[in-house]
């Protein structure tokens, strides 16, 4: 495996979170770090994440289409939450196009934060 780049090195890492019900989860993760996510720059390791399992939950509005639920009514469902780095706002712009896309739900639930390098 090759040895990451200086620019690698210099990239602003950001760090995706997002929910997924579990039999999505595979599918997501799998369009995410096809896009670029679960790296770390200076490492030799992908696919690098962390899940917690927990419960989700969402009123889908009236012009909502939802893919679990009914409009209107209150649901909540077991998810599984997924953190994992993305380096440079190129990847993470990409990682997120790709989780919209293998995600089931018309919006995602996700978060993207800079991460700080204190070195």
């Amino acid at each position: 495996m090759a040895t990451p780049t200086a620019a690698a090195a210099a990239a602003t890492v950001f760090r995706l979170v997002f929910n997924v019900p579990k039999d999505h989860l595979a599918a997501c993760k799998k369009a995410i770090f096809a896009a670029g996510a679960g790296r770390y720059p200076q490492s030799n390791y992908t696919e690098c994440c962390w899940e917690t399992d927990g419960t989700g939950q969402f009123r889908p509005g009236d012009a909502a289409r939802p893919h679990l639920g009914a409009v209107g009514q209150l649901e909540q469902v077991p998810e599984t939450r997924v953190e994992t780095p993305c380096v440079g706002k190129d990847v993470a712009k990409k990682v997120i196009e790709a989780l919209k896309k293998a995600h089931p739900y018309e919006e995602p639930s996700y978060q993207l934060y800079k991460v700080e390098d204190l070195e």
